[in-house]
């Protein structure tokens, strides 16, 4: 075990190490995944497999162009207002400890920054959509691979008979990976998507500047179950409180709740059906994870990396326990009357 967990953290030493390489691979990886229910399409339309990629790349430069354009002065103007932003922030900081003052409570400004300094948030922030739109412009090394992924597709299967050293090797854990993943981004992308346009939509009637950027910032979290929507309203609600005042930050907030809840609780279960199978505390955990490992990018890939180790675990009797301790709560029940003969 000690010789084990030695191996495993040499690993995630390598991984860190090498993330400059690693994430655009995996970010090739999950856009070949999504993108493989239209080129199937494409192929059953009698298009030679060569021109289907090649429509695919052409679709896939020009709408990253585009929203590397519409995103890239957002960010840019937000970094440059952000002085401005932590300025009023800490300004309405001092009036809250004024009040709590006039009521008795005596905090002083350094114990409550210590305990709640929104301007880090915001800061945090800005960081984070700067590291976004660096992988927006930097898109060579992610098309390339893409294509060359899109390219080996077909005959991996064939690589994966050889290796197993049977032409007719059953590869239902291949399958099951691939169709797991793949119905998971896909799913994941479209609800994502609604959830990004609706905000968009929100914060221009309300009037909160950036409203494209807090849009994508949405389509993005969104990927990350439960915490990633709290995680995108924050900023949004904060910009709204200092740039319009309580009312609109009240808005913002109930907005952005109307969203989640619709989006998260009617329409995602009606198209996902009993959801991704992985407990609630594993996809935070592996979250935190992927997020101390990779980065950003990491939060957003967490829950398709863990499902992915999840559905391989489940493939091997050595290893169908971890499976299931990974798993929900609904698939230990179903395993229990399994065992149980029911």
């Amino acid at each position: 075990m000690l010789i084990n967990l030695a191996a495993l953290v040499v690993i995630v030493a390598g991984i860190m190490s090498a993330k400059s390489l690693i994430i655009p691979l995996l970010l090739a990886v999950f856009l070949a995944v999504i993108c493989a229910p239209p080129l199937y399409w494409l192929r059953t339309k009698g298009i030679p497999p060569f021109i289907s990629i090649i429509i695919l790349v052409v679709v896939l430069i020009v709408l990253e162009t585009g929203v590397a354009t519409l995103v890239g002065s957002s960010i840019t103007d937000f970094s440059k207002s952000l002085p401005l932003y932590q300025s009023r922030l800490q300004t309405m900081l001092a009036g809250v400890i004024a009040w709590l003052g006039t009521h008795g409570i005596k905090v002083t400004d350094q114990t409550l920054i210590d305990q709640f300094d929104p301007g880090k948030i915001m800061n945090m922030v800005a960081n984070t959509l700067n590291t976004m739109g660096g992988l927006l412009t930097n898109t060579f090394m992610i098309t390339l691979t893409f294509v060359f992924i899109l390219f080996e597709a077909a005959g991996f299967p064939d690589k994966l008979r050889a290796i197993a050293g049977k032409r007719d090797a059953d590869l239902e854990e291949y399958a099951e990976i691939t169709k797991g993943v793949n119905r998971y981004m896909v799913l994941k992308t479209m609800t994502s998507l609604m959830t990004g346009v609706l905000v968009t939509v929100a914060l221009k009637i309300i009037g909160v500047d950036f409203a494209v950027m807090w849009g994508l910032v949405a389509f993005l979290l969104n990927f990350i179950p439960t915490i990633g929507s709290i995680i995108a309203a924050v900023p949004a609600v904060l910009l709204a409180l200092v740039q319009i005042g309580t009312g609109a930050a009240a808005a913002t907030a109930a907005c952005y709740l109307v969203i989640n809840m619709v989006v998260g609780n009617v329409v995602e279960p009606k198209i996902m059906g009993s959801g991704i199978g992985l407990s609630p505390l594993v996809i935070f955990v592996s979250m935190a994870f992927w997020g101390w490992v990779l980065g950003p990018v990491g939060m957003l890939l967490s829950v398709p990396l863990t499902m992915t180790l999840k559905i391989i675990l489940a493939g091997n009797e050595n290893t169908r326990r971890l499976a299931l301790l990974l798993g929900s709560n609904n698939e230990a029940r179903a395993a229990l009357r399994e065992q149980a003969g029911e």
